[in-house]
């Protein structure tokens, strides 16, 4: 998928002993956004700031991938000598071995020669990626930032280079005194390499002004020198990325209020010793009226968290909770020492987990995918997990238009401004969300308006359906292979089952059970098909999941219907 950005110049840094200077250079082609502030210089605010965005910068060029060994000698090595060993394999007579040897013989001989004559590109082509990775990083990195002005922060968000870490840097206003002119919006920022070591140079005893440079919006012709354009295909996984992280930052989790000294703890164990095999998980060991006990595999390793506690209702049952890809939390070392409280959202084992570290004046979330090779978009069907509850296009627009006048609100705020249920005000930004047009703020819990790209995206772009476990459910639904659901409503809960047929003539059924909240979130569910027992919730639902769910909605829907009326009434007996 191609995108075209236009910038005024180049993001400009200026350093002197007394001040410095950070001039982004904004997209032009985004309605303009503004910001110029000062960070102030009587209290921590320049610290954080300064933690927080290199934190970022950590999450932008990180790629944990695994790299197999270098084979290229051998390869080359195989291709020397492939005809001389296939030759000995089938020669059977004096003249073939002969004939054999002399072929190889002009092979290496022609072999040389190509060596020789490419010899001077190829130590050119090294030569120049050297002086390229040393000199000119800024082409190595190809994923510009986000950056959102909201009334009350500001919002850097960045991808890992293998996708498979999220991290967004929350900066409130208060941090600044502003200087300037302040327009709300969201735009790409081209972003340095370089920009790291100005970061490090943030003091207390000197100004630092940050700026989204305005002057580039006065631009009227193209042909100006300082106008340049850029056209980047971006990998489609790097978008579904993006909508997957805000789906799943919006699901119910298990939150741990983890102590800074904890996270401290946990990092120090990561550094002090280097597992060799596995199992390389870190398991949460969680009961209720107990502080968590985090374990670390394969060395059974216990750290018990005794100034951590584990959130919610006092009823929930103990449970394990394990997650991979730990080595990710090192981008979190730096920021410990100006933590102030620190919470753990895991959504389940081998699901994705984020970390929001509040120092304060910034907020800084990381979010990991299961494991490390596990990217955000290969698998993951997290919005399927969302609540699917019967919303209309105007209740879309409707639930839209009033996130837009105040930019951030929690789904409380927008029912009360929009006249809809909560479930399906979650319903509504689940689908801004899948646009690219919204994101959940983990660290306030309320949903914020920030527009990925330019246009909303299509539903081609989307890849809806995006999974063909969503495509099967809906024929399944039409082949009438489910049955009637059983649903059963308690307090605070919903479980429904069900039997899915398993088609071709086989008599046999798939058992299938789900569990919602309140607010029509999936929180558990289970199935007796081959994709479940291997995945679990890992990758989402699987189709006969989302099927039962879908099966369910008519029943579900009426339900949260008579709720509503009889409070209407209720509140009309008591007026």
């Amino acid at each position: 998928m191609e995108f075209k950005y236009q910038y005024y110049g180049a993001t400009q840094v200026s350093d002197t002993a007394a001040s410095q200077s950070f001039s982004f250079a904004p997209d032009l082609l985004r309605p303009p956004t503004r910001f110029d502030g000062i960070l102030r210089r009587d209290g921590l605010a320049y610290l954080q700031v300064r933690e927080g965005l290199s934190a970022l910068h950590d999450v932008v060029v990180s790629d944990m991938r695994t790299r197999g060994r270098d084979k290229t000698a051998y390869r080359q090595w195989l291709a020397e000598h492939e005809s001389q060993l296939l030759a000995g394999f089938m020669a059977d007579t004096g003249h073939i071995r002969e004939r054999a040897k002399e072929i190889t013989v002009e092979l290496r001989r022609l072999r040389e020669s190509k060596a020789k004559v490419l010899s001077p590109f190829y130590r050119a082509q090294r030569q120049y990626f050297d002086w390229l990775y040393q000199n000119n990083r800024d082409l190595w990195y190809v994923l510009d930032p986000v950056i959102t002005v909201h009334p009350d922060r500001l919002l850097f968000e960045a991808f890992s280079q293998d996708e498979s870490s999220y991290c967004s840097v929350s900066i409130q206003h208060a941090a600044f005194e502003h200087a300037g002119e302040m327009i709300c919006g969201t735009t790409n920022i081209d972003y340095s390499a370089s920009l790291y070591e100005e970061f490090q140079k943030i003091r207390n005893y000197k100004d630092t002004r940050l700026q989204l440079d305005p002057s580039g919006f006065d631009v009227r012709t193209g042909d100006d020198p300082g106008l340049r354009e850029e056209k980047i295909e971006l990998p489609d996984s790097w978008l579904r990325g993006f909508l997957q992280v805000s789906s799943a930052m919006a699901l119910p989790a298990t939150v741990i209020d983890l102590h800074p000294m904890d996270v401290f703890n946990i990092c120090a164990q990561l550094r002090s010793q280097r597992e060799k095999h596995g199992p390389r998980a870190m398991r949460f060991e969680l009961a209720p009226d107990a502080a968590p006990c985090i374990v670390f595999e394969p060395w059974e390793k216990r750290l018990q968290t005794k100034r951590s506690q584990l959130l919610g209702p006092a009823s929930t049952p103990a449970r394990t909770i394990r997650i991979w890809g730990r080595r990710r939390l090192l981008t979190l070392e730096r920021l410990i020492s100006q933590a102030t409280r620190v919470r753990v959202h895991l959504l389940g084992t081998g699901m994705p987990s984020f970390w929001v570290i509040d120092m304060g004046l910034v907020t800084v979330t990381l979010g990991l995918s299961g494991w490390s090779a596990n990217d955000w978009a290969a698998s993951a069907r997290f919005h399927l997990m969302a609540p699917q509850a019967d919303v209309k296009d105007a209740d879309i627009d409707a639930v839209g238009k009033a996130l837009q006048s105040c930019w951030q609100a929690s789904a409380q705020e927008l029912a009360a401004m929009t006249g809809l249920s909560i479930a399906q005000v979650h319903a509504c930004m689940t689908s801004w969300m899948n646009a690219g047009r919204a994101v959940y703020d983990l660290s306030a819990e309320r949903y914020a308006w920030r527009e990925l790209l330019r246009e909303p995206l299509s539903a081609e772009q989307r890849m809806v359906p995006a999974s063909p476990e969503e495509e099967a459910a809906l024929n399944l639904i039409r082949s009438g292979a489910v049955a009637v659901p059983q649903i059963d409503f308690a307090d605070g809960f919903t479980r429904v089952t069900g039997r899915i047929s398993r088609g071709n003539g086989d008599k046999r059924w798939f058992e299938t059970q789900l569990e919602l909240t309140a607010d029509d979130h999936m929180t558990d569910a289970r199935c007796t098909c081959n994709f479940f027992q291997q995945n679990r919730l890992y990758r989402g639902p699987c189709q006969h999941i989302v099927a039962l769910r879908l099966a369910a909605q008519d029943a579900l829907d009426a339900h949260r219907r008579t709720i509503v009326s009889t409070s209407l009434e209720k509140q009309g007996e008591i007026a």
